[in-house]
């Protein structure tokens, strides 16, 4: 899914996942996002809230894997295809933790 199919603002009860390293959510992510790096999906599944995930990662290829071992599992997943540099490009709405403005690293 390109950032373009995303609704803006983002739809009730669609779920968030992130799976970038913890330095690259520090520096900037989605707000409400669910952040588990990719490798430690198995593990850490079941903390994956139920219903339709959108998968998010830096360009969109780590987060194409996840999507596809979750659509496995039977998780109704789809991969943000360009992942957040597509999202920041866009000019949609990013948080960061580390009290400067968020920035995509």
């Amino acid at each position: 899914m390109s950032i373009d199919q995303v609704p803006d603002p983002l739809p009730d009860g669609l779920v968030v996942l992130d799976v970038r390293e913890p330095v690259e959510w520090e520096h900037a992510h989605i707000e409400g996002a669910v952040h588990i790096p990719m490798s430690l999906i198995p593990v850490r599944y079941a903390e994956i809230p139920e219903g339709q995930t959108l998968v998010v990662c830096k360009v969109g290829g780590r987060s194409a894997q996840v999507t596809a071992w979750l659509q496995q599992q039977g998780v109704d997943a789809v991969n943000l295809a360009g992942g957040m540099l597509d999202w920041e490009a866009a000019g949609r709405p990013m948080v960061s933790d580390t009290g400067r403005p968020p920035q995509v690293v």
